[in-house]
C-alpha cells in the first residue's frame, strides 16, 4: 500500500508544483510519509530529521501524461483503463522507446506486422502506440469473449498460438505474462487516496494518512 501511495503522490506533485521545484520526501515519527516543496525548519519540524530526496519530475511528468492518454483512449474505445495500464506496465514499464528482443516496439510492444495491421505509422509515438494496442486488444476480446486469460495470451503470443493449443500456450514467457498482467489488473485499488495539505508556513504536504 505504501509503495503505491508513494507513486500516486509523486504523480500528483507534477500537476501541483512548478516544473523545476525540488520535492523533499521524509517520514514522520509515527510513520506518516510526507512530500513537500519546502523543507521543514528544524525548530518546527514535526518529525525526525528529514532525508532529502529529489524526485525525477521529468520522468513523472511523462508517466502522468501517458496515464492521461490511457484514460482518454480507454473511454473512447470503451475498455477498462486499468487493464491497459496493467498491460503497459508489464510490456514496457511505461517506456515509450522500449524495444524487445523479438522486435516489439513502444509502450504496448506492438510487433511490426501488428502495427501495420492497425495503421500505426510511428510505434514510438505514445498515442499512436496505445491506440493501436487497444484496437488489437478489442479484436482479441471479440475473438475470445469472456476469457481474459486467452485474450492476454493471444496479445503476447499471437491468436494462432492460442488456437493451436486450445488455451494459453505452454510458453513460460506467455504464462508469466498472463499471470503478471492479471495480478496487476486484479490488485488495482481504485479507493486508494492521497491527501494534500498546506501548512501554516506555506509548504505543501502529500500523505496517504488523513489528519
Amino acid at each position: 500500500m505504501m509503495v503505491r501511495a508513494v507513486l500516486v503522490a509523486s504523480l500528483l506533485l507534477v500537476g501541483c508544483l512548478p516544473a523545476r521545484a525540488d520535492i523533499i520526501q521524509y517520514r514522520g515519527a509515527k510513520g506518516r510519509l510526507y512530500f513537500t516543496n519546502i523543507p521543514p525548519a528544524s525548530s518546527k519540524a514535526p518529525t525526525t530529521p528529514p532525508q532529502p530526496s529529489t524526485l525525477p519530475l521529468t520522468a513523472h511528468a511523462a508517466h502522468r501524461s501517458t496515464l492521461g492518454l490511457v484514460h482518454t483512449l480507454a473511454r473512447q474505445y470503451d475498455i477498462e483503463a486499468r487493464l491497459i495500464q496493467a498491460i503497459i506496465t508489464v510490456e514496457s514499464n511505461f517506456n515509450p522507446q522500449a524495444v524487445s528482443r523479438a522486435g516489439a516496439q513502444g509502450l504496448m510492444q506492438l510487433m511490426p506486422d501488428t502495427a501495420a495491421r492497425y495503421q500505426v505509422r510511428d510505434p514510438f509515438n505514445p498515442q499512436a502506440n496505445i491506440e493501436g494496442g487497444i484496437r488489437y486488444l478489442k479484436d482479441l476480446l471479440r475473438l475470445f469473449p469472456g476469457d481474459l486469460q486467452r485474450v492476454l495470451a493471444a496479445y503476447n503470443a499471437g491468436e494462432q498460438a492460442v488456437y493451436q493449443y486450445g488455451g494459453i500456450p505452454p510458453y513460460p514467457e506467455t504464462r508469466r505474462y498472463v499471470e503478471r498482467v492479471l495480478s496487476l489488473y486484479g490488485t488495482h485499488d481504485p479507493a486508494q487516496k492521497i491527501y494534500r495539505y498546506q501548512t501554516t508556513n506555506g509548504s505543501i504536504l502529500f500523505t496517504d494518512i488523513p489528519r
